[in-house]
């Protein structure tokens, strides 16, 4: 059984990671539709940038955050003096590291939805009558949609699970940022912090588990759905 305090550390990380994929959504959709369908000059650069917090050190990533939305980088100057707002040091800059962490991952599930819709339908619909807005939201949305709820459950569980990006960030606060990976750090630094770390451990290993089988699940379920619209 877990612990007040390990249940408060799990309820942070639930919160960092929803807030950091409902944040994200639409912007990684966007991008995902962008990529899929349109074609312009420097569309292989903006790829590689959505898909740059993939390769490059976690660290780099937060140390990036860091100069941008720190209380001297231009971001972080601007939300403090319009809007009183210092994501430094809070669950909401913990919330940002991770969404920018899960941004490529969401992106990359969305855009293979989008990539796999059978352009045929919507030009049905086209001569049908339809707008282009009403072909999006009554053909091409619902055959992309286990794609998105894929990429929202992959996304989530990269969230919970952000280390570096996190820790360089915003630090590791008891009760402001320490979620799952920086508890069980913390744990690990400790003299008989083993029995912690294993429950915590096992915790991750057991919520990235569920995420990857959901995920796949909507994937499947998603070809299914888009063979039966073709046939």
């Amino acid at each position: 059984m877990l612990s007040s305090e390990e249940w408060g550390i799990v309820a942070l990380s639930l919160k960092v990671g929803g807030v950091a994929v409902l944040a994200t959504l639409p912007i990684a959709f966007a991008l995902a539709w962008l990529l899929a369908r349109k074609r312009f000059p420097g569309r292989m650069l903006l790829d590689g940038l959505v898909h740059l917090p993939l390769v490059v050190p976690p660290v780099v990533t937060g140390w990036l955050l860091l100069v941008a939305f720190g209380p001297f980088g231009p971001v972080g100057r601007w939300l403090e003096s319009w809007f009183g707002v210092s994501l430094m040091f809070r669950w909401t800059g913990a919330a940002l590291a991770a969404a920018i962490m899960a941004l490529p991952l969401m992106v990359r599930a969305m855009r293979l939805s989008i990539e796999a819709i059978d352009r045929r339908l919507e030009g049905a619909a086209r001569t049908l009558g339809a707008s282009a807005w009403h072909s999006f939201w009554t053909i091409s949305l619902p055959l992309a949609l286990p794609g998105v709820l894929a990429a929202l459950v992959l996304g989530f569980a990269r969230s919970i699970g952000e280390f570096g990006a996190t820790i360089t960030f915003v630090s590791n606060i008891p009760g402001e940022t320490r979620t799952l990976p920086l508890a069980i750090y913390s744990a690990l630094q400790v003299p008989g912090g083993e029995a912690m770390v294993t429950r915590l451990a096992l915790l991750s290993v057991a919520l990235s588990l569920a995420a990857l089988v959901a995920s796949e699940w909507l994937v499947r379920r998603g070809h299914r759905g888009q063979d039966r619209h073709v046939l």
